[in-house]
């Protein structure tokens, strides 16, 4: 399959945030935002084995891999390689933009899914798959980056009127300015965590990290 880059760091995002996890960031996407942040995913890596990835994995020590874009899951080598991390007792985050099914995943507390529900602001709100909600298990995570009113707006109403089974995450487009989110959210007394990008507080738009 095709990798961009594979290194070790904090998780700066979502429920495992701060923990040293092993990241496996694949090449490609079916989706074009309009503050991507990882735009070098797009194309170029590498090909490696399933086989290769994981002994690299290995490597580093470390029980928590994220499986990230790109998005993973344009690939079907992806679920190769969810099956054989998990087989070696790997604890998986897999990051998926929700525009793919996730109908072939694996259902294990050890896979957190964790997965997007495009807003507005990103050009692509059109895209996910809203069957994919009923899906996602109280063990996984569900992200909206957020823009402005519109997007907040949008927030509201998919969880007014999506019974969501799993922790629910708000931050700002950049991951690190999050005033205005956070005092939406207070008003509006929604049950949803309003978060950072930590590898952006701490290394800002640094790659690799």
């Amino acid at each position: 399959m095709r990798i961009c880059e594979i290194f070790y760091s904090l998780q700066g995002e979502g429920m495992l945030m701060g923990l040293p996890t092993v990241f496996v960031r694949t090449v490609g996407c079916n989706l074009d935002c309009s503050w991507c942040d990882t735009p070098y995913a797009r194309d170029g890596g590498k090909e490696m084995l399933v086989e290769d990835i994981a002994k690299k994995v290995e490597a580093f020590g470390v029980d928590t891999v994220c499986i990230t874009g790109g998005e993973p899951l344009i690939q079907d080598e992806t679920y190769q390689l969810i099956d054989a991390l998990l087989d070696k007792g790997f604890y998986i985050q897999l990051e998926t933009n929700g525009s793919i099914s996730l109908e072939r995943l694996p259902c294990y507390q050890e896979l957190l899914i964790s997965m997007d529900v495009k807003t507005p602001s990103s050009g692509m709100n059109g895209n996910t798959v809203m069957k994919n909600l009923e899906m996602l298990s109280p063990f996984d995570q569900l992200k909206f980056v957020v823009a402005g009113k519109e997007d907040m707006d949008f927030v509201e109403d998919i969880l007014s009127s999506h019974e969501i089974k799993c922790p629910v995450i708000v931050t700002a487009v950049g991951g690190v300015k999050l005033l205005e989110v956070s005092e939406w959210v207070l008003s509006k007394r929604l049950q949803v965590r309003v978060m950072p990008q930590l590898q952006k507080i701490i290394w800002g738009e640094q790659r690799g990290v």
